[in-house]
């Protein structure tokens, strides 16, 4: 669909609103995903599982958006899109009840999937709304707002919710998602336009998925990202077990894991713009170089917080790129290439939290301490995944 399928345009005002009703949606979105990086000690203990094990959930929340995000944007692509986003939020908030309420660790990994499936579409449609609710000039700030959503919720939504989490349990942090989830689907209904559905052919966008180039483009994303998680899905016990900070400091430190990942949000875009592939292949070498730092930093404290902040920035780096890539590479279909990308990064994060928990499971290299390093590795395996996409861009230039 494009996004001047919107009926009745509303007045500026209402834009404004409108996009605050999806930015919300964004932020609890966000908050879901991440939140669980912060409470590994606390989900574990109380539900009597290993560290390796409630890192799972991650795993388990990563693979629902990367099987749900396809799947859910074919099943729906003639529904009304306004009718698709009230149908996620109303699926987010039934999965994040029933994780407050899971009595045991197969509850809440069911729960997670439930809450995953609506990640992918959710993100797809409502970029689409987004620009169509200004100006043709505007569309593309439209979507940067809507996705701050999802930045807000690195910054402010997981460490609010690990704080939350720490002192008064790790299910009062799902039942705070659980109602901002219901705020902003009043908000959705209320605010957002009507919508139709897609005008393009599902034909067309099934279409693309016979380019090799497509695929490389997903492993990009899947092993560039991977890095990030392979670590950072143990964060929580690499600070308070091997740099010694307090259980307490957790939820500051990923604040500042969160502006590292705002600036290099915006810092990767423009770059991204200016010269993809050779900003891509660079903040991706920075990347695979900074997570391998943070095995020798993370036993000292100061040196531990920095690294932390360039890695946020060097993660949230990749993202433009990534996904610019992925949307150059499949022009003709980007609600199902937005889609699949949203699925490459989450099983991305999926293969990640495996691996970072495999190497603490095995004791691998020292267990723990070996997870920075070891994500490292999954970094530099995206980084040959884009060389291998730069050089079928150069191909298809030249042909």
């Amino acid at each position: 669909m494009d996004a001047g399928n919107i009926e009745n345009k509303p007045a500026s005002k209402s834009s404004t609103l409108a996009l605050l009703a999806l930015t919300l949606g964004a932020f609890a979105i966000g908050m879901t995903e991440y939140i669980i990086m912060g409470l590994l000690p606390e989900v574990a203990k109380s539900l009597q599982v290993s560290i390796p094990l409630a890192g799972l959930l991650i795993t388990g929340y990563a693979l629902g958006v990367a099987i749900g995000a396809p799947i859910i944007t074919v099943a729906t692509h003639r529904m009304k899109r306004k009718q698709l986003l009230l149908f996620l939020m109303i699926l987010f908030i039934a999965g994040n009840a029933l994780a407050a309420l899971a009595p045991n660790y197969g509850i809440l990994m069911v729960a997670r999937i439930v809450a995953a499936l609506t990640h992918g579409s959710f993100f797809g449609v409502g970029s689409v709304i987004a620009a169509g609710l200004v100006p043709k000039e505007k569309r593309a700030g439209a979507i940067a707002i809507m996705f701050t959503g999802l930045t807000l919720a690195t910054i402010l939504g997981v460490p609010i919710g690990t704080f939350i989490g720490q002192t008064y349990g790790w299910r009062s942090s799902f039942w705070t998602i659980t109602i901002i989830g219901l705020i902003a689907l009043i908000g959705i209904a209320i605010l957002v336009p009507k919508v139709k559905a897609s005008s393009s052919s599902l034909k067309q966008e099934l279409g693309v998925l016979r380019r090799p180039t497509v695929y490389v483009a997903l492993l990009m994303t899947t092993f560039g990202f991977g890095g990030v998680f392979t670590a950072f899905t143990y964060i929580s016990p690499i600070l308070t077990d091997i740099t010694k900070f307090p259980v307490s400091s957790v939820s500051y430190i990923l604040v500042l894991f969160g502006v590292g990942s705002a600036l290099g949000n915006i810092v990767g875009g423009k770059l991204a713009d200016r010269k993809l592939m050779p900003s891509l292949l660079g903040i991706l070498v920075v990347l695979a170089i900074v997570l391998a730092i943070l095995s020798i930093t993370d036993q000292y404290k100061v040196p531990a917080l920095i690294t932390i902040f360039v890695l946020g920035m060097a993660a949230l780096g990749t993202v433009p790129g990534l996904q610019l890539h992925m949307l150059n590479t499949a022009k003709e279909a980007p609600t199902l290439a937005s889609s699949l990308n949203v699925a490459a990064f989450n099983l991305g994060n999926a293969l990640g939290a495996y691996i970072g928990g495999l190497v603490i499971d095995l004791q691998f290299g020292g267990g723990l301490t070996a997870v920075p390093w070891v994500a490292s590795i999954v970094t530099v395996v995206g980084i040959l995944f884009t060389l291998w996409g730069a050089q079928q861009q150069k191909k298809s230039i030249r042909l």
